[in-house]
């Protein structure tokens, strides 16, 4: 005699681990073609801020991050330094951004999101995606882990280069800021496919082309 509710319910599991490989499948597709165009408009733009720099924001070119990714693991993220160097400089988990340290060009960079290019390479390691929730520094997402409900499922899919709450929400601090970023990360993740994350890929088109970022 058939099971027919076991039945049912074994289709049913089985449509959605289908839906769940295709989503991932065209995700990882997604990502590593975008990411592979993108590398020509990174080389130039590295070759121009190689010239640039010293004279407008000297230092070191890139900067380097630990931040928290998926399932919580740290890793390093890349990206062009916007701010001035200082060796003393520490920022609290919930404190504001020290904007006095961002010079014109930086703020440029920041406003395009041009700043966060290099991160493509984090993307061909497998450590981003190019849509996700965006990563916090390490040390200050350990807080928010112990602070804000809900935190923690932002990482439960690979953390992204843009995402629906940088282009909906923008930069936020404090702690009433933070909690409308995990909204709107959860929002994501509650309603992901491969049609949002081309959504969210033209909305941050539009906050680039308008330097709109912050």
């Amino acid at each position: 005699m058939f099971d027919f509710q076991n039945d049912v319910l074994e289709g049913t599991a089985g449509h959605r681990r289908q839906k769940h490989v295709h989503r991932h499948l065209s995700k990882a597709s997604f990502d590593l073609c975008l990411s592979l165009m993108l590398l020509l408009p990174l080389l130039i733009l590295t070759l121009v801020l190689v010239l640039i720099n010293p004279f407008l924001n000297a230092g070191p070119l890139i900067f380097r991050q630990s931040r928290m990714g998926q399932d919580c693991r740290a890793f390093t993220a890349i990206k062009f330094r916007t701010m001035r160097v200082e060796a003393t400089a520490v920022r609290g988990a919930f404190d504001a951004l020290e904007a006095d340290r961002i010079p014109p060009l930086g703020r440029f960079l920041r406003k395009s999101r041009l700043d966060e290019l290099p991160q493509i390479i984090n993307v061909l390691r497998g450590e981003m995606s190019l849509i996700g929730p965006r990563p916090d520094a390490f040390e200050h997402a350990v807080v928010y882990l112990k602070e804000v409900p809900d935190y923690a499922r932002r990482y439960q899919a690979l953390p992204g280069i843009s995402g629906y709450a940088q282009t909906e929400v923008g930069y936020v601090d404090g702690v009433d800021g933070l909690h409308r970023k995990v909204a709107a990360d959860l929002y994501y993740l509650a309603n992901a496919s491969f049609g949002f994350d081309l959504w969210i890929t033209w909305r941050t088109l539009c906050v680039v082309l308008g330097c709109k970022g912050s």
